[in-house]
């Protein structure tokens, strides 16, 4: 199993020969001794070179919360989620895997709801039938793509999803796969997805495709402008909507032991990063700290539909 996943980690983009279009995804392999780092399950260090203090986890696995509510301002939930987790531990191998999707429908588009549950459903059926099943598969058949060029292939069917189902839908979605020390993120919109350090240090992974945000990367407008802007919610990016379509797609290795946090803007707009930490640093259940969090979100008002996936970091 380990050779196995060395092999997909390491493996060479598709070529034009066999079937890569233009403008898909080109990844370059890794060497065998960055695939070897990121397949490596012991407890990594945190910035300061100290072990993080969390209870190690035996066999390596992703622990998962989840927490969501229609909100206080609207009839229709039209935020859907999807979380796998899974772990393959023997004598020889020791994989954790998970998939973590967030999807919020566009209110401003007629179903919105439908297009966000295609996207998870769609999108979730896609990495499993590509990447799990072959890792799990006894006869250890590699899959013929690499990481992210599954994720592309995954997000490109939900979009085309969309448009042949519910033509007028639009959904964000923030789509987040562990395997190992491996995170691969595919991501549009403005759904987001956070890594959260055991000191409290919190990362945002994902970048904002609305059209607050592309006016503050160009210094139009400041960040507390971009809070209150009227058009805040627009925007230039999601599934369902138009062509060419391209999503953000990223691997890293996992910085250190901490909580990976993939949400809707129901949750991020309305409650201020440092109380995401608070509540994160209690250190309760996993479901606990999302409905928590929920909770927040609905004391400040619950505008929006609220969402939130909470992934505990295999060590």
């Amino acid at each position: 199993m380990k050779k196995l996943i060395l092999r997909l980690l390491g493996k060479s983009p598709t070529s034009e020969a066999s079937g890569r279009k233009k403008g898909d995804i080109v990844t370059a392999p890794l060497s065998p001794e960055k695939a070897q780092l990121l397949t490596d399950t012991e407890q990594p260090t945190n910035p300061l070179g100290q072990k993080a203090e969390q209870e190690k986890l035996d066999p390596p696995q992703f622990m998962v919360g989840i927490a969501q509510s229609v909100g206080r301002q609207r009839e229709v939930n039209q935020d859907s989620v999807f979380a796998f987790s899974s772990t393959l531990a023997s004598n020889t191998t020791r994989i954790p895997f998970g998939l973590y999707l967030v999807a919020d429908g566009m209110g401003g588009h007629q179903h919105g709801e439908v297009a966000s549950e295609i996207a998870v459903r769609v999108m979730g059926e896609s990495i499993l039938r590509n990447l799990y099943l072959p890792l799990v598969n006894p006869k250890n058949v590699a899959p013929t793509q690499s990481l992210q060029e599954i994720m592309q292939k995954g997000v490109m069917e939900a979009h085309q999803a969309i448009l042949s189902k519910t033509p007028d839908g639009g959904t964000t979605l923030t789509a987040c796969m562990l395997l190992g020390r491996q995170l691969t993120i595919a991501h549009v919109g403005d759904s987001r997805a956070y890594h959260i350090d055991m000191d409290g240090t919190l990362t945002q992974l994902t970048r904002d495709h609305s059209l607050v945000r592309r006016l503050e990367e160009m210094g139009q407008i400041t960040a507390e402008e971009a809070q209150v802007h009227p058009q805040r919610n627009v925007l230039y990016r999601a599934l369902g909507q138009g062509e060419p379509f391209e999503p953000e797609i990223e691997s890293h290795r996992l910085p250190s032991s901490g909580f990976l946090l993939i949400c809707s803007d129901g949750l991020w707009g309305v409650v201020p990063e440092n109380k995401l930490t608070e509540v994160i640093a209690s250190n309760q259940s996993l479901q606990t700290m999302c409905q928590r969090l929920v909770r927040l979100a609905n004391e400040a008002g619950g505008p929006d539909n609220i969402s939130v996936i909470l992934v505990r970091v295999a060590e």
